[in-house]
């Protein structure tokens, strides 16, 4: 579970519907937030207004051109009426934890997103054994009591944003599943203090 030394991505902080700081330049993957909304049914409409802004900004058109598939099970995507035959795809990973939304999208292959308040999880040994497996359980193990909360937070959003990279739900470790999670490149992102959060994306051909 370790990730190479690697500046963390910006997040481009909107307000929910006006994404003009997520000009055409972006790169990829981007990624999107807005904080300070706590209600969840209010942070989803935000942040997938915000995704639309961003996508309708990268491409040039009006955010009503910004079509999101969702269903139940798969991950989400996205359709960019750019005016080419079918418009444009775009694949999707949206995150919340506290007041924090994320959302991150690629042209050019599959993105996952986490983010994770920092606090101390009480049965922290038997879900690290249980979804992170034995190394990072030993790993988590061998570290001062006060030092955990952090680093635990930082390998579960590693976690999760691989498996949502790879359109996988939250299932226990399997020792198969691991070089499938570890082809999954992944960066970290820079976040308010006391939350830590991963996209990760995956290269395809």
């Amino acid at each position: 579970m370790t990730v190479a030394a690697r500046a963390p991505v910006d997040v481009r902080w909107v307000d929910g519907a006006d994404a003009a700081a997520a000009a055409a330049s972006t790169p990829t993957p981007a990624v999107v937030g807005v904080a300070g909304q706590a209600d969840r049914a209010a942070a989803r409409l935000a942040i997938r207004a915000a995704l639309r802004g961003a996508l309708a900004a990268a491409c040039g058109v009006d955010p009503a051109r910004v079509r999101l598939e969702e269903a139940p099970g798969r991950a989400p995507r996205a359709r960019v009426d750019d005016g080419t035959p079918g418009g444009r795809a775009a694949w999707l990973a949206i995150s919340h934890d506290g007041a924090l939304s994320l959302a991150a999208w690629r042209f050019d292959g599959p993105v996952g997103i986490d983010v994770m308040q920092v606090q101390p999880v009480p049965d922290w040994e038997a879900v690290a054994r249980d979804y992170l497996g034995p190394a990072a359980a030993a790993s988590l193990a061998s570290l001062a009591a006060d030092a955990r909360p952090a680093a635990f937070a930082h390998a579960w959003s590693l976690h999760e944003a691989r498996l949502k990279c790879l359109g996988r739900q939250l299932e226990e470790w399997q020792a198969a599943v691991a070089p499938a999670l570890e082809r999954c490149a992944c960066l970290p992102l820079a976040l308010p203090e006391g939350y830590v959060g991963y996209v990760g994306y995956l290269a395809l051909g």
